[in-house]
């Protein structure tokens, strides 16, 4: 069954299709937002809370609508009203990248060291970011979004997403760049 079949039933009150459309967008929508918080079991949390509020307004969905784009735009809502939210505030969370290695391809300890290396440089330069720009980046290189449905997702317009990205990236590339300089000077 296609999203749009699974939707026409959830809205008639199919569990079993609830269900099949949830475990379908499931490792999208946690892998989001763990990307987006940082925390594995806050991700999680997030993203059954994220599923709840989809189902309970399944009937807001239009069908000439991308489904994806709608369900992250929900996921994105959610994480943004999370980050305001009190319980936020009072707690710290770290930020790591979501792991998606096939350890068939890995022929070496020392490349799994620099893979490792490599992704926690880019979790520290990711989370030097503002919410807004990382969630553009994440979206665009890790969700694979176009422009326009990222605009969608975070109710912008295209330039902004834009600007955002570009900022975004630029930020990342002086950060990864210092961090190149700094070693040198320690191995130099």
């Amino acid at each position: 069954m296609t999203d749009l079949e699974l939707i026409a039933e959830v809205k008639k009150g199919s569990r079993s299709s609830q269900e099949i459309l949830v475990r379908r967008h499931y490792k999208l929508v946690y892998s989001f937002l763990y990307r987006m918080m940082g925390d594995k079991e806050l991700a999680k949390d997030l993203t059954q809370e994220t599923f709840i509020k989809l189902l309970n307004n399944i009937t807001k969905f239009q069908p000439s609508s991308d489904f994806k784009s709608w369900l992250l735009t929900v996921a994105s809502n959610h994480a943004k009203d999370f980050l305001k939210s009190k319980a936020h505030k009072e707690s710290q969370n770290t930020y790591e990248l979501y792991e998606n290695d096939d350890t068939r391809t890995v022929k070496s300890v020392s490349s799994i060291f620099e893979k490792n290396e490599k992704r926690k440089e880019m979790k520290r330069a990711l989370e030097t970011l503002p919410d807004f720009q990382r969630e553009a980046i994440l979206l665009k290189y890790y969700n694979e979004m176009k422009i326009s449905e990222i605009a969608a997702v975070t109710n912008t317009s295209v330039p902004t997403v834009k600007s955002r990205l570009k900022q975004g990236l630029k930020k990342l590339e002086h950060y990864l760049k210092r961090g190149d300089l700094d070693e040198q000077h320690r191995n130099g």
